[in-house]
C-alpha cells in the first residue's frame, strides 16, 4: 500500500476506535444516570406519601381533640369514599339516635316497594290517632282530612322531620323488616325499638340506636348504590336526603357542594348521619354525642374539620398542588 494510503487509513481506524470508546462511556454515563433516577423516583414516592401521612395523622389527631373536649361522649366515623380509609373515634360505641333513626326506614321503604309495586304511591290518611307532637306539619292537619302517599310521607319525615309520617311509616313497614334490613346489611347495633315521641318507651330503655360505625357504612352503601334496591331507586334516596335543610352538619359545608344528611336531636343528644359529595373527594360522615349540653356544635366542629381535610385532598397531585376538576379528571381517565 502507499504510504499516503496507509496513512489515511490509519487515520480512519484512529478515528473509529475513539468513536466506540466514546459511544461506549456514553453508554455507561446514561446507564448510570438511569440508576441514579431508578433510586430517586421511589425516594420521592416515599416522601409524598410521607406528606400525605403527615396531614392524615393532623386530621386524626383533631378528631381525638374535639371527642376529648366534649363535655359529654362523642363518637365519629369518616370514610373517605375515594380510597376507603375510615377514621373513627368511639366509632364502636352505640347512641341513641333521635330522627337521624329515620334514614334506616327510608332504605326499607324502597327495599318494600322493589317488592311491591306501586306502594310509593299509596295513599295512607293522616289521622288523630296517629299525629304526634315534635317536628313536623301533618300533627296540625284535621282528623283525617288529607291522606299522602307514601313516598310523601317519606319527603316529610327527611326534610321536615315529620313525626307524624315517620310514625305511619313505621306502621306500614314493621320495625321487625327495618331492623332485619339492617342486620343483613350487617349493621347489628342499628335498631329501631320505638315510635316517635315516645318518652315512656325511652324510659323503658326501648330507645332507637345505632354505631357512628354503622351509620356511616350505610351512608357508604348509598353512595355505592349497594343496596337491595333498584338503582333508580337508591338514586331516589339519595335525592331525598340532599333536599336541601338546615343542620350543624351543612352550616361548614359551601351550598355549592350537595350533602345527603339526616340529622337528630333529643335532650341531651345529637346525631347526624351524612354523605358529602365534595368534587373528587366524597366522604361519609356519622357524629354522635349524649350527656352533652351543646352536641350541635360538636357536629358542626367536626364537619368542618372533615371538610377542610377532604378539600385539601380534592383535586390535589402526586405533590400536593392542587389543578382545575376537569384537569385531573382527564389526567386520571387518560393515566395507564
Amino acid at each position: 500500500m502507499e504510504p499516503a494510503l496507509k496513512e489515511d487509513a490509519d487515520h480512519i481506524g484512529l478515528v473509529r476506535t475513539h468513536e466506540s470508546v466514546f459511544s461506549a462511556s456514553i453508554k455507561r454515563r446514561a446507564s448510570f444516570a438511569l440508576l441514579l433516577l431508578g433510586f430517586a423516583f421511589p425516594k420521592a414516592a416515599l416522601s409524598q406519601e410521607e406528606h400525605g401521612r403527615i396531614l392524615k395523622e393532623k386530621f386524626e389527631a383533631e378528631l381525638q381533640e374535639l371527642a376529648q373536649g366534649f363535655d359529654g361522649v362523642l363518637g365519629s366515623q369518616i370514610i373517605d369514599l375515594t380510597d376507603g380509609t375510615t377514621f373513627g373515634v368511639n366509632a364502636q360505641l352505640v347512641f341513641p339516635q333521635a330522627s337521624a333513626i329515620k334514614i334506616p326506614i327510608l332504605v326499607e321503604l324502597f327495599r318494600q316497594a322493589e317488592r311491591r309495586p306501586g306502594l310509593l304511591r299509596e295513599q295512607r290518611p293522616v289521622t288523630a290517632s296517629v299525629q304526634v307532637g315534635g317536628s313536623g306539619v301533618l300533627r296540625h292537619l284535621g282528623d283525617g282530612s288529607s291522606a299522602l302517599a307514601l313516598e310523601d310521607h317519606a319527603v316529610l319525615m327527611i326534610v321536615l322531620s315529620d313525626n307524624t309520617a315517620t310514625n305511619v311509616l313505621i306502621d306500614e313497614l314493621g320495625m321487625e323488616a327495618v331492623n332485619r334490613t339492617m342486620a343483613e346489611l350487617g349493621f347489628s347495633n342499628t335498631l329501631l325499638q320505638r315510635k316517635m315521641i315516645r318518652p315512656d318507651a325511652s324510659a323503658r330503655g326501648e330507645e332507637n340506636l345505632s354505631s357512628p360505625r354503622d351509620a356511616a357504612a350505610l351512608m357508604a352503601l348509598i353512595h355505592r348504590c349497594d343496596l337491595p334496591v333498584s338503582q333508580d331507586a337508591c338514586a331516589r334516596i339519595r335525592a331525598i336526603l340532599e333536599i336541601p335543610k338546615r343542620g350543624p352538619v351543612r352550616e361548614p359545608v359551601p351550598s355549592s357542594v350537595p350533602i345527603a344528611f339526616k340529622p337528630g336531636g333529643i335532650e341531651g343528644v345529637a346525631t347526624v348521619w351524612a354523605l358529602v359529595g365534595l368534587p373528587d373527594r366524597p366522604y361519609a360522615l356519622a357524629v354522635m354525642t349524649n350527656y352533652g349540653t351543646n352536641g350541635n356544635e360538636a357536629v358542626r366542629d367536626v364537619s368542618s374539620a372533615a371538610y377542610e381535610y377532604f378539600y385539601r385532598l380534592a383535586r390535589s397531585t402526586t405533590f400536593g398542588a392542587r389543578v382545575p376538576l376537569e384537569v385531573i379528571r382527564e389526567h386520571r381517565v387518560r393515566r395507564p
